[in-house]
């Protein structure tokens, strides 16, 4: 039995350049790549690895800071098998200045760390752990960026097809007008041809209106479903867009935890919900899956495919998962994607492993 007493909690802070790759660079993602790593050290020499990609949030040090005062200190001397409790110490102890934001994504990246240190620990990949379901699940290609505009999105989608993709996203709203959106789907559609989905992301642009009114044309190209129409709090224009669309309408990934998804439960008008493992961990994550299925709503979890990976080969209501490329270049391992399919690791743990020398190369001054 290895001892897996927390004997150290290390935060680095990493900023590295994109990748050189022309449908990465430069779209709505930030001048750089901005991550916080959490490494769990136990006395056994077992070391959980937890991090979080923060697109384009400005709050690295923030994030840093709330672990190195608020959370490291808490959980020294505690057993990384401990992770219900811990989650729930984390979640208690920040709980009047917390509940969400900073406090929920620093304490997801030490989840994520607590269940790899457990899984390798147990010589077990997480979806093992957890209770094996499948193995390979759907994946889309995401990404095509809305700064691309019409061309530039539908470039990137035939991209994505060419590699065996079956369904790719793409962006509306925010740049140009309505009557532009509607176009570019009625391209995209004539694009990728009537066997390849369309998942519209709004990125919470619109006003309930104008969601219904665009979503009202999407639905002649045969749309797979519209995400985040309006803002994550506006539950009721959620609602409004459900009844009045027959579309999916979708969401989740602004959202932290159970309690901030709690209405779409209470009223189960969203038939997939998309929560994100960096705004709650792993343990959310799942628990979110099972309420949901209880509600007979599916998964579709935002980015991280290598994180999520795990979740959908261990839940009965995962469908999808979001590839982006985003992180693919930084890892020793990535999971295997292959015609439009990802498949889960059976490495311990959840697998992943910075490079070298991206730990050593790209720390934040």
């Amino acid at each position: 039995m290895n001892d897996l007493t927390i004997k150290d909690v290390r935060t680095t802070l990493l900023q590295l350049p994109w990748q050189d790759d022309p449908w990465l660079f430069g779209h709505a993602l930030g001048a750089t790549r901005d991550l916080v790593v959490v490494e769990v050290v136990t006395a056994s020499g077992i070391t959980g690895m937890g991090y979080l990609h923060l697109l384009s949030l400005p709050l690295q040090r923030t994030i840093g800071a709330c672990i190195a005062e608020a959370m490291a200190p808490r959980i020294i001397g505690r057993q990384a098998t401990d992770v219900e409790a811990i989650w729930r110490d984390l979640w208690r102890t920040t709980l009047t200045g917390g509940r969400g934001g900073v406090a929920m994504m620093a304490q997801s990246a030490i989840d994520i760390a607590l269940w790899d240190a457990v899984g390798k620990s147990a010589g077990l990949p997480l979806h093992r752990l957890w209770g094996h379901y499948r193995s390979e699940i759907p994946i889309y290609g995401s990404g095509c960026f809305r700064g691309a505009l019409g061309d530039g999105m539908i470039a990137k989608a035939k991209y994505y097809v060419e590699q065996g993709y079956r369904a790719i996203k793409m962006q509306v709203a925010h740049v140009g007008d309505v009557r532009t959106d509607i176009d570019n789907v009625r391209r995209m559609r004539d694009a990728v041809g009537p066997d390849v989905e369309i998942m519209i992301d709004v990125n919470m642009g619109w006003s309930a209106d104008t969601a219904i009114l665009a979503g009202r044309a999407f639905e002649a190209f045969d749309v797979y479903w519209l995400e985040e129409p309006v803002l994550a709090d506006d539950f009721a224009g959620y609602a409004r867009c459900a009844e009045a669309l027959d579309l999916r309408v979708v969401g989740g990934e602004t959202h932290f935890g159970r309690a901030d998804l709690k209405p779409f439960f209470e009223n189960p008008r969203l038939p997939i919900l998309q929560p994100d493992p960096m705004r709650g961990g792993l343990t959310e994550l799942r628990k979110i899956a099972t309420v949901a299925e209880t509600w007979g709503m599916t998964m579709a979890p935002h980015l991280f495919p290598e994180l999520n990976v795990h979740i959908l080969a261990s839940i009965p209501n995962g469908i999808w998962a979001e590839q982006m490329g985003l992180l693919d270049d930084l890892w020793v391992r990535h999971p295997k994607i292959s015609n439009g399919m990802i498949t889960a690791p059976e490495t311990p743990g959840h697998g992943l492993a910075f490079k070298p020398e991206v730990m050593k190369d790209f720390v934040l001054k």
